[in-house]
């Protein structure tokens, strides 16, 4: 448990909150009042998917709030050359961030040489500035699994580490969210996500170890 964590307040947090929207029947109008409230509440990034990244990046531009883009979500199941290509037309229209789902199946095979391929073309295809993170999907998996695919996604040089999609059959856990910790240090970024409703369970996930929040709920959150 982090103990520097005990003292945070609701506007510490906020700058932890991705404000998310990845609904597949987002609207234009829901993606704009998810911009504004990224600005308002003072929320890190806004978290989308990418065909709203050139949408987002020009009505953030000029605030601090980031642009963060999904690639191959929520299944992690395409051909690498296409989560690249994804990766490089997101980075292209304004995204500062990519979040990326591994290859789940392949992971599951065992066949670990696949998954670290994955990793690598995505992580070929930012720029040097770009923020990466790989998600995961915990829910999926055995902790044995949980470990192996930490370790690959710290090897092939991601900043951050991912739980969940918030698509699959559960989201973050504490429990995982500290398992991730131990097994890449103290200083690689994580990023929980998925299933947390309140100020409570954002704190819970700080202090076993995340260093960045995933949520669709970031006002009720902050609102505690």
């Amino acid at each position: 448990m982090d103990k520097k964590a005990d003292n945070i307040s609701s506007s510490d947090v906020a700058h932890y909150i991705d404000h998310t929207l990845l609904k597949p029947d987002a609207t234009r109008d829901q993606v704009k009042k998810l911009c504004e409230e990224a600005v308002k509440y003072g929320f890190y990034s806004v978290c989308i998917n990418s065909g709203r990244v050139k949408y987002c990046s020009k009505k953030l531009e000029g605030t601090e709030v980031k642009v963060c883009a999904v690639v191959g979500f929520p299944l992690g199941a395409m051909d690498s050359r296409t989560k690249a290509y994804e990766t490089r037309n997101a980075i292209e229209n304004g995204a500062d961030e990519i979040d990326m789902v591994i290859n789940i199946g392949a992971l599951k095979d065992g066949d670990l040489k696949i998954v670290e391929e994955d990793l690598r073309a995505v992580i070929k295809a930012c720029k040097s500035t770009t923020i990466t993170k790989a998600i995961i999907e915990t829910c999926l998996l055995t902790d044995d699994e949980k470990v192996i695919a930490s370790q690959l996604v710290k090897k092939t040089g991601y900043d951050f580490v991912k739980t969940s999609t918030g698509f699959s059959t559960a989201g973050a856990t504490a429990h995982d969210v500290a398992l991730m910790r131990r097994t890449v240090g103290p200083k690689m970024g994580i990023k929980a996500a998925g299933g947390i409703h309140n100020f409570e369970e954002a704190l819970l996930m700080i202090r076993s170890g995340a260093t960045r929040l995933g949520a669709s709920a970031g006002i009720k959150i902050i609102s505690a």
